[in-house]
């Protein structure tokens, strides 16, 4: 007879999605019984030993014991693979059982308060199961989070590289590395100091660069965004705002993580935001087709975030139909026409007749008079009385009375008020907006985008755009909205740089991070294109020439350098060479027994490939993948002169 172990196994081994080259996905099962899911559930329902030992009945309704479940298939016992024998004879494995039994607090997802360390040289190294993908408990971290050292600087501007002789307060900077040590780096440094932070991170599609492991996506994406998320909060100006860009897929929860980091009370928009047209293979399938994704926007502290009035283009609004005729004159004496009677005069022809001068040209030569007399062309306005002073709900009154002048009221500091017969005068002049050097009619935005997307445009910057990455025009008005000039900008998913490329011609200080690399489409390349006078996205807009400069450094590697090793190496003959480096030069976990690992070298060459890679990685100690900035006087770190100056500077060591 099957004990319950055996029946659990027989049973999930059915189901294609709990398997992978003929292994049960131990994580994927702990995310299914995490998240309830129906298929799983009625799984286990169907085979009553395991109904009685893992549901319970209160009244009439089972319940399922998902703590009870998880503790279970912790166990070793459960799905001990060679991966596993093998950690236990090294002594890499956590004797601490499941996370809940540790310092950790499992709430609202596995793994939450642990920090996800992870890496990646590729944007699309992806597999069924992502080796570099390590969770830490808070017993495991000592200085992970630490400052590190800089290194490698290096200066671009027009003139092209230079040699960093100083930095300063106002650099541009754009930094390598992991995302997460970056930030807490930079908090050293800029707690505070941040105005605007826009991500556009990886939307966890199970088609996107979120290359972590598959088998526990959902937590891990979590675990990852909030990491990232609690520091960049740190790093925020009082004034400050977060925009993120995110999908159907994760906003829900992003939405809570975001409310409970940031507090409800600063969630400021979200914004959607259209991104293609309903054509082409989305239609084939029947249902409402998706062509949006979202922008969340959320304040640091309510009471301080000042948004700026931003604007788009649209439409001439044809509630602007009337004209000044004598504006020169007082305005109590102002005479008003239709538009169109204007345009009459001023060809010298019957209205009856302008359609047929004109005709198809008819719409452009209206336009056009228009904007040649914006100061003139006005529409009438009713007031709604709740949202204005008394004074002027007074001056209403009188001028609705009186209907033969234009009543006017001057405010110190704002606009001038003209009423007539009641209303209030709107000018069209008020209503255009700058765009490519000319002026169009304008409106204040919304939370509807439906104009900066889809991104059409793939080489902007002179670097080719994947699909999916934002276009200078959808970032331009994020930092419109939430900066200006002179102020901070962080991006800390700068990819091919969108994000430093707008904000260095818009005049803004940016910080762009990031850890993989690109290639000829890489931020360093982009932002040395816009120095010397890159003319493509936003920059005729913003009558952009060239100028200004930017300083590329990266974190002092330590154990980072051989985790790299690990994920270029082709064979276990080049792994076992990478074991040998690190024993001699590499800082070792403290749960790992080296000799252990030289008396089982034939268990670890029948390991799988991937399964090998993911052991040595574990052996690193995490703490040590960079040089910590406490260490830079340490002669055995090597750091050179030159990068001690700068650091000092910087982070300001010597004060």
């Amino acid at each position: 007879m099957k004990n319950i172990l055996d029946n659990l196994i027989d049973i999930l081994s059915k189901e294609e999605r709990y398997v992978s080259d003929g292994h049960l996905l131990k994580n994927v099962i702990v995310e299914a019984a995490l998240s309830l899911d129906p298929i799983f559930l009625k799984l286990l329902l169907n085979n009553e030993e395991i109904k009685n030992t893992f549901f319970q009945k209160v009244d009439t309704t089972l319940v399922f014991d998902k703590i009870k479940f998880q503790r279970f298939i912790s166990n070793k016992q459960f799905l001990p693979d060679s991966y596993t024998e093998f950690n236990n004879k090294i002594g890499l494995t956590d004797e601490s059982g499941f996370i809940s039994k540790s310092e950790s607090v499992v709430l609202s997802w596995a793994y939450k308060d642990c920090v996800l360390e992870g890496g990646q040289s590729k944007e699309d190294a992806k597999r069924t199961e992502i080796f570099w993908n390590e969770t830490l408990a808070p017993d495991q971290i000592d200085r992970l989070l630490s400052p590190k050292v800089l290194s490698h600087f290096r200066k671009f501007s027009e003139n092209g590289e230079e040699k960093v002789t100083s930095i300063s307060d106002s650099d541009n900077l754009l930094i390598r590395g992991n995302n997460l040590l970056v930030l807490h780096t930079l908090n050293k440094k800029l707690k505070k100091s941040i105005k605007l932070i826009y991500i556009d991170p990886p939307y966890n599609t199970g088609n996107d660069g979120f290359g972590y492991n598959d088998s526990f996506n959902q937590s891990t994406w979590l675990t990852f965004m909030k990491n990232r998320l609690s520091v960049a909060k740190e790093l925020l100006r009082e004034d400050g705002s977060i925009f993120i860009s995110i999908d159907q897929n994760e906003i829900g929860h992003l939405i809570v993580l975001m409310n409970e980091i940031f507090g409800q009370e600063n969630q400021k928009n979200i914004v959607t935001v259209k991104r293609s047209s309903v054509s082409g293979a989305k239609v084939i399938n029947p249902g409402v087709v998706n062509v949006s994704e979202f922008l969340l926007i959320y304040s640091k502290n309510s009471n301080q975030w000042k948004p700026n009035k931003t604007y788009r283009e649209k439409d001439r609004d044809t509630r602007y139909n009337n004209y000044i005729k004598n504006i020169d004159s007082n305005p109590e004496n102002w005479e008003y026409i239709p538009a169109l009677e204007a345009f009459s005069e001023h060809l010298g022809m019957k209205k009856s007749q302008i359609k047929k001068h004109f005709g198809e040209s008819y719409e452009l030569e209206l336009e056009k008079f228009y904007f040649e007399n914006k100061e003139k062309i006005i529409r009438f306005a009713g007031l709604d009385e709740s949202s204005v002073s008394d004074k002027i709900k007074q001056l209403k009154k009188i001028s609705k009375e009186d209907n033969t002048k234009t009543y006017i009221l001057e405010r110190e500091g704002k606009s001038t008020y003209y009423l007539y017969k009641g209303d209030a005068i709107l000018f069209f002049k008020d209503r255009l907006i700058q765009v490519d050097g000319k002026d169009v009619f304008g409106e204040m935005i919304s939370d509807i985008w439906d104009d900066v997307l889809p991104n059409d445009i793939h080489n902007e910057g002179g670097v080719t755009l994947r699909k999916g990455k934002k276009p200078e025009k959808f970032i331009h008005r994020i930092i419109e909205l939430g900066s200006t000039e002179g102020d901070t900008v962080l991006d800390f998913h700068l990819g091919s740089g969108t994000t430093a490329a707008v904000a260095h011609k818009m005049g803004r200080r940016y910080i762009g991070i990031e850890q993989l690399d690109y290639g000829k489409n890489d931020a360093l390349e982009r932002l040395k294109n816009v120095v010397s006078g890159d003319q493509t996205g936003v920059s005729k807009n913003l009558e952009w020439d060239r100028g200004g400069s930017f300083i590329a450094c990266e974190l002092l590697k330590l154990n980072e350098i051989y985790v790299e090793k690990i994920i270029l190496s082709t064979s276990t003959k080049e792994l076992i060479g990478i074991w040998n480096e690190i024993q001699e030069k590499a800082f070792i976990s403290y749960k790992i027994i080296p000799q252990n690992f030289d008396q089982n070298i034939d268990q670890f060459e029948k390991l799988q490939f991937e399964d090998q890679k993911k052991f040595l990685i574990e052996v690193l100690d995490k703490n040590m993948l960079y040089v910590p900035l406490s260490e830079i006087e340490d002669q055995s770190f090597k750091v050179s002169q030159e990068d001690k100056k700068l650091n000092t500077e910087f982070f300001g060591l010597n004060k």
